[in-house]
C-alpha cells in the first residue's frame, strides 16, 4: 500500500508494547480489506498518558488499543465510556468520538468469552472460577465471567486490589493451589509466563488437570510453558492469541465500519484455527 496523505492511523498504547502482535494482526486486516490505515505501536510512559491520548487524539488518530499498564488511567482521558466501562472499570478500546476525543470502551470481555467457547467450551453456572491478577485486563474477565454466572475468587500479590474485584485468595503457593484444585476454570491475567521455558513456580500447577479449562491470556506463540504444563495434566487450555484476536476484531470493526476479516488476523498472529 502506499501511504499519503489519506491514510488513517490507528495504534496502540502500553508500556512496554514492543512485544504486540495487535500491529501485525491489524495491518493484515486493513490490507486485506483494501483500507487505506496503518497501525503503529506507541510506548507511553505511564506518566504521560493524558497528553498522550490527547496528542493522539488532537493529530486525528482513527482509534486506540489500550493495554498494560494504561486500562484504567485512559478512562478520564475521554469524553464518554460504553456501560461495559462503567461496569468494568478499564477500557482497552479507544474510538473517536466525532468532536475531537476519544470515547471508551472494552473488548476484552467480550473477546475473552468468544475465545472461551471457540477453544474450550464450559458452562460457567454456578461454578467455581480463579483469576490470578487484578489489573484491567482481570476486570474485564471477573466482569465476563460473573456475565455466564460464575463464583469468581481472585488472587493479587495485593490483597486489596484482589478484594476489589471477588473473594480474595492469598498469593501464595498452598493457597491457589487449593482454590485451583477446586475451580472449573483458572485464568492467569498477569504477565508472568511472558518470558522464560518453565512455568512460573508462581502460577498453580499442581492441583490442575482433567474436567478443568486453563486459559492464560499473556500470548506466546505455541503458548505459554504453563498452558503447556496443565495441557500435559489433561486439562483444557485456551491460549492468549483467541482472545487478542476476538478483542482485536471488535475493535476493528468499531474503528472502520467493516466486518472483520478474522480468518486473515488469526493467521497473522500465528493462531490455530477453531476446532
Amino acid at each position: 500500500m502506499t501511504i499519503d496523505g489519506r491514510t488513517r492511523v490507528a495504534g496502540i498504547i502500553g508500556w512496554p508494547v514492543e512485544h504486540s502482535l495487535s500491529p501485525a494482526m491489524h495491518n493484515a486486516a486493513f490490507a486485506a480489506l483494501g483500507l487505506n490505515w496503518i497501525y503503529a505501536a506507541f510506548p507511553v510512559d505511564p506518566a504521560r498518558v493524558p497528553e498522550a491520548v490527547r496528542g493522539l487524539a488532537a493529530a486525528g488518530c482513527a482509534g486506540l488499543n489500550v493495554t498494560i499498564p494504561h486500562k484504567q488511567a485512559v478512562i478520564d482521558c475521554c469524553s464518554s465510556v460504553s456501560d461495559a466501562v462503567a461496569a468494568i472499570g478499564a477500557a482497552n478500546t479507544l474510538v473517536p468520538d466525532g468532536d475531537g476525543g476519544f470515547r471508551a470502551d472494552n473488548t476484552d470481555a467480550a473477546g475473552f468469552l468468544r475465545a472461551l467457547d471457540e477453544q474450550a467450551p464450559l458452562d460457567l453456572a454456578g461454578r467455581d472460577a480463579l483469576v490470578i491478577g487484578a489489573g484491567g485486563a482481570a476486570r474485564a474477565l471477573v466482569f465476563a465471567l460473573r456475565s455466564r454466572g460464575a463464583r469468581v475468587r481472585v488472587a493479587n500479590r495485593t490483597p486489596a486490589r484482589a478484594a476489589e474485584l471477588g473473594e480474595a485468595v492469598p498469593f501464595v503457593p498452598q493457597a491457589l493451589e487449593t482454590v485451583a484444585a477446586r475451580s472449573a476454570l483458572v485464568v492467569n491475567t498477569t504477565s508472568l509466563g511472558l518470558h522464560g521455558d518453565a512455568p512460573p513456580p508462581e502460577l498453580p500447577l499442581a492441583g490442575l488437570g482433567r474436567d478443568q479449562v486453563v486459559a492464560d491470556i499473556v500470548y506466546r506463540p505455541g503458548g505459554t510453558p504453563w498452558l503447556a504444563a496443565v495441557g500435559a495434566r489433561g486439562a483444557r487450555t485456551v491460549d492468549g492469541l483467541g482472545m487478542l484476536l476476538h478483542q482485536g476484531a471488535a475493535a476493528f470493526e468499531q474503528w472502520t465500519g467493516h466486518e472483520a476479516p478474522t480468518e486473515v488476523m488469526r493467521a497473522a498472529l500465528g493462531a490455530d484455527p477453531p476446532g
